[in-house]
C-alpha cells in the first residue's frame, strides 16, 4: 500500500511537471510605417521576474537595449533566471510591416512571456511586452504592443551614426536611410527619468537643419507598434 501511494505521488508530479511544460510559437509584427526594431529577445519565465516596472528607473541592461540595441546583457539576466528564450529571431533588424517568429519550450514554472526590442530611429524608445500571463488552454492569443521610453536619455532626435553607447547622446542610426542632418536638438533634458509610455517621435520636415533629424513624414508613430501572436500548443 505504501508503495502504490508513493508511485501515485510520482505520477502527480510528473502530470503537473508536463501540465507546466508548453509549446508557444511568438510571431511579432512590426506595426509602423518606418520606424526599424533592434535583434528581439523573447522568453517564458517565472512571475517574480521583469524587464523593467513603469514609473522606475531603468536597470543598466534594459538601458544598453534601449539605447543602442544591445540585449546581451537582458539576455544574461534571464539566464540567470532560467527563462526560455530566444534571441535575435529575425536575424537581424525587422523592418516595418515584417514579421518574425520563434518557438520556445517553456517548463519549471515559466509561465509569463516577455518580449523587447529597440526602435530606430530613437534615442531610447522600446518597444515591449512584460510578464504576459501564458494561458494554460491550447489556442491562439493576440496581444498589442505599445512603445516605452526607458528615461535615460534625452529625447533630442539627434542621428549619431554609431552611436549607441549608454549615456552616450544621440540616435545611433537610421536604418531606412531617410532621416536628416544639421538639427539642433528637440530638448536636452526629460522631465519623466523612469520607465514610461513614449511620447512618440517629434520630427519636422526639414532634412538638413531644424530640430530634429528625424522625419516627422516618416518616422512618427501612434501606440500600438507591434502585435505578437501566440499559438500556445
Amino acid at each position: 500500500m505504501k508503495f502504490n501511494k508513493t508511485i501515485a505521488a510520482l505520477m502527480l508530479a510528473t502530470s503537473s511537471i508536463a501540465a507546466n511544460a508548453q509549446q508557444l510559437e511568438v510571431t511579432v509584427t512590426n506595426l509602423t510605417q518606418g520606424m526599424h526594431y533592434t535583434p528581439l529577445i523573447i522568453a517564458a519565465h517565472t512571475a517574480d521576474a521583469s524587464l523593467y516596472k513603469l514609473g522606475e528607473t531603468a536597470s543598466p541592461e534594459l538601458q544598453a537595449m534601449a539605447e543602442g540595441g544591445d540585449i546581451s546583457g537582458l539576455s544574461t539576466m534571464l539566464t540567470g533566471v532560467n527563462a526560455d528564450m530566444v534571441a535575435n529571431p529575425a536575424g537581424g533588424l525587422l523592418a516595418p510591416a515584417q514579421s518574425t517568429t520563434a518557438m520556445l519550450d517553456t517548463a519549471d514554472g515559466n509561465m509569463y512571456l516577455s518580449i523587447a526590442s529597440m526602435l530606430l530611429p530613437t534615442n531610447d524608445a522600446f518597444v515591449a511586452l512584460n510578464g504576459w500571463k501564458i494561458p494554460s488552454e491550447a489556442g491562439t492569443y493576440k496581444v498589442m504592443l505599445n512603445a516605452y521610453d526607458a528615461g535615460t536619455e534625452a529625447n533630442d532626435e539627434l542621428i549619431i551614426m554609431g552611436g549607441g553607447a549608454p549615456g552616450t547622446p544621440g540616435i545611433p542610426a537610421a536604418p531606412g536611410g531617410n532621416a536628416g542632418t544639421g538639427g539642433t536638438g528637440v530638448t536636452s533634458m526629460e522631465a519623466n527619468t523612469t520607465v514610461h509610455v513614449h511620447r512618440g517621435n517629434l520630427g519636422d520636415d526639414d532634412l538638413t537643419g531644424g530640430t530634429s533629424d528625424v522625419d516627422n513624414t516618416v518616422h512618427r508613430w501612434l501606440n500600438p507598434v507591434a502585435s505578437v501572436t501566440i499559438v500556445v500548443k
